[in-house]
């Protein structure tokens, strides 16, 4: 075994950089917090597929979540959504909770509240918030709804659309208990679901649940039913950049990301 040798024992001083520069907002214009499922296998990625690379930086954290997919167990994750957001980057332009079904258990204002005990000063949005921010802002006050969940589940999200004044006309649902299979749910099984779904009656539908992968046929679906289609993920996305000041159209999913700020 060769013996073992000390490199670099003389001393070398370091030399301070002397050009003149200036910090600048870091490795994009905008910063987003995400925070995301213990669970999620996609909010990241449907994030880093939307949004602007070199333009939107992404930050993740994660908050634990417990199946199956029942209220009780959804708002478990209230109380730990402050420890999640703090351990996000101090200086972001928005922070967004990436479950329809969780805020809806805990309440949208409770998500907020939550999240301003570790980031006082940052927006927060969530997939339901955004949705019916969407909705009003394309027309849409009698919509179809589209889950994967179990019922009690879709009444809630019933209950608190129609609250905030959009009229669910009907419930289609592959009625999963397990957000673990929500996300194998295949994304043409989805675009088949809302295109037979679709009530004669209703101005667009609503897709919910930020687990299943309904962002990359949102258009087809809108293109094929000539109505609004919306998806949960596609409705954060679009509400988080809102908030976090990006103002620029984004082509493939959606008319939603073409409306002016």
């Amino acid at each position: 075994m060769p013996e073992p040798r000390t490199i670099g024992t003389k001393a070398i001083q370091t030399k301070k950089v002397a050009f003149d520069y200036a910090l600048n907002s870091g490795s994009a214009d905008h910063h987003i917090g995400l925070i995301t499922l213990s669970t999620d296998y996609l909010s990241e990625a449907e994030f880093s597929r939307v949004a602007p690379l070199g333009e939107i930086a992404i930050h993740a954290t994660r908050v634990r979540a417990v199946n199956p997919v029942t209220a009780e167990n959804l708002r478990t994750m209230g109380p730990l959504l402050t420890e999640a957001a703090s351990l996000l980057p101090d200086e972001l332009d928005a922070i967004a909770y990436c479950c329809t079904s969780g805020t809806v258990a805990i309440g949208d204002e409770t998500v907020s509240e939550q999240i301003h005990v570790a980031k006082p000063e940052v927006p927060v949005t969530t997939p339901i918030g955004g949705a019916v921010l969407a909705m009003h802002r394309l027309g849409m006050s009698r919509v179809t709804l589209v889950t994967p969940y179990v019922d009690p589940i879709n009444q809630a999200m019933r209950n608190f659309l129609e609250a905030n004044g959009v009229q669910v006309l009907n419930i289609a649902s592959f009625c999963l208990e397990s957000d673990l299979d929500m996300v194998r749910l295949p994304p043409e099984a989805i675009r088949q679901a809302a295109i037979e779904a679709l009530h004669d009656d209703a101005e667009g539908l609503f897709i919910s649940c930020t687990a299943i992968r309904a962002l990359e046929v949102v258009e087809s679906i809108e293109r094929d039913l000539g109505k609004p289609a919306l998806s949960a993920m596609q409705t954060l996305i679009w509400n988080t950049l809102r908030g976090a000041g990006y103002e620029k159209g984004i082509e493939g999913y959606g008319r939603l990301f073409h409306l002016p700020i």
